[in-house]
This record gives structure tokens, sequence and C-alpha cells, in this order.
């Protein structure tokens, strides 16, 4: 994986620009970060097979409230294998949301990773060693959309794997599940490392885990 892009943003309401806990400093004092940002980062780490980047740079230009809560922000991520990723969140533009992870021979695109367009079915477009046709009209092979479907929606599936793994410790006495916890932290790693970033005039910020 050499390139992940992440993006999360919706426009909200004069109401919920006003109001909300989100725009908050003595609340929820992170903003979009801490809310819409939250997810594309994930996504990142998810990308990444959860390692974290070695460096945080966030993009100049994030758009504050008069209380000083980020409301539009993004960042690139940088390893020491050389991948690179950005991400962009807002509470400021149309309701967008994807995820796009770029190798040496194939590409793969979810345009609704968050909140799907349809609860019982999701789409995803992957694409393989494609190039020009001749005479460079199109694209050969076509990339190729693939759909899964699921009796449940994805809420109903976390309550069922938290009742999975609280059922495995209380029942079987096995030790809790470590990956939930450790993805937490490192998903709210970057999330510090892009406020800290934005605070430092856009300077790099090391990551350590």
């Amino acid at each position: 994986m050499l390139q992940i892009h992440s993006c999360f943003t919706f426009a909200a309401d004069e109401d919920f620009l006003k109001n909300d806990i989100r725009v908050k400093p003595d609340l929820d004092g992170l903003g979009a970060l801490g809310d819409a940002g939250w997810y594309g980062l994930r996504a990142i780490l998810w990308a990444a097979d959860y390692e974290l980047p070695k460096t945080v740079v966030a993009l100049r230009g994030p758009i504050l409230n008069d209380a000083g809560v980020i409301l539009a922000c993004g960042a690139s991520f940088h390893w020491e294998d050389g991948k690179v990723a950005t991400f962009h969140c807002s509470f400021l533009t149309h309701l967008t949301m994807y995820i796009t992870a770029i190798g040496t021979k194939g590409t793969l695109h979810l345009d609704d990773f968050i909140i799907p367009f349809n609860e019982k079915e999701f789409s995803y477009t992957a694409s393989s060693k494609c190039w020009f046709n001749e005479p460079v009209t199109g694209w050969d092979p076509l990339p190729s959309q693939h759909t899964v479907f699921t009796d449940l929606p994805q809420e109903a599936c976390m309550v069922r794997e938290f009742a999975r793994l609280v059922a495995n410790v209380k029942a079987n006495g096995a030790k809790p599940d470590q990956s939930w916890p450790s993805r937490s932290r490192k998903t709210q790693l970057l999330l510090d490392a892009v406020k800290t970033s934005i605070e430092k005039g856009f300077e790099p910020v090391e990551v350590t885990n």
C-alpha cells in the first residue's frame, strides 16, 4: 500500500453549528476532528493494517468557530516505509464519505464506509493491473464493483459482537479481546497528533505508541 485517502464531511445546519455539544469547547472541544475525523482516521489505520505512521502533519487552513473549536481540518500521515495518507473532515461541506487505498498494482475505493447508502448492502470498487486500451480511449480491464449483502444493519452487528465478547469472558473465562481497545487507542493517538500539529503551526508531530 502506497497511498490512502479518506474523507468524511457533512453540512451541519445553523442550529447544530451554534448549539450542538460538538461545537462547544467545554463539552466536546474536538469538534469535527473528534466526530467526523474519528471515522476517517480509523479507516486509514484499517487500510494500513493498524500500523501507526511515524509523523503527522496538519494541513494549513483549518476552520475554527469563534470559540476555537475545529469545524473543518485535514492532515497528512507518513510511514517509515514510504506509505502516505491524507484525510479531511468537516461540518461545513456536503455529505461525503470515502476511502481510497492505492497500491502499485491495484486500487480499492469505498464511497459509504460509515453509513451505507442502503443498510442491507454495501458496495466497493476494485481495480487491478489496469491500463489504457489501444488507442487510449478507455481502460482495460475495467474496475469491478462488488456488493456485500447482510441480514442485519451494522448497528445490530456491533451489538451482537459486543455481546459475544462479553459472553466469552463471562461464560468461558476468556481474557478480554485486546484488539478493540488497541484500535481505539491508536485512533485517538492520531487524532491528538492532528490537533497538536494544528496548535504548533502545522509542524510535523511524531507518533509514539
